[in-house]
């Protein structure tokens, strides 16, 4: 659970973050399937692996639409676990069968053209700032 919360808050951080681009959203595919490296070929990026662990595969990469978090997941309840406590910290989440991508709405938004999934958006706090 320690290393759960640890991935949550780096998932967070990087969901936070402006580290993207706007781009356009083009017609969904199928959603892609597959192992990490699979789905980070299919977006071109080269994951920098952050997590390898039976439960969770966890990975930062970077392509021309912006830096995110790739994630994938060895059950379907492990990730919905996973999105429902990261969901807490905000950002934007595309969401696959048993993987995740998380970073800004401009790179997820960009990835959904390529991966397929469903977007999904965290709690926004920004009304919460003093």
């Amino acid at each position: 659970m320690r290393l759960t919360r640890l991935m949550i808050g780096a998932a967070a951080a990087l969901a936070l973050a402006d580290c993207g681009s706007g781009g356009d959203t083009k017609a969904v595919p199928a959603t892609a399937t597959g192992s990490l490296e699979s789905l980070a070929a299919e977006v071109k990026c080269k994951p920098n692996m952050q997590t390898d662990a039976d439960e969770i595969r966890q990975a930062i990469c970077k392509n021309t639409d912006g830096q995110f978090i790739l994630a994938t997941f060895a059950t379907d309840r492990g990730q919905r676990e996973w999105i429902n406590d990261a969901k807490d910290y905000g950002g934007f989440y595309l969401v696959g069968r048993k993987w995740v991508a998380v970073g800004d709405d401009g790179v997820v938004k960009a990835l959904r053209g390529t991966l397929g999934g469903d977007v999904e958006v965290g709690a926004n706090h920004h009304a919460h700032s003093g």
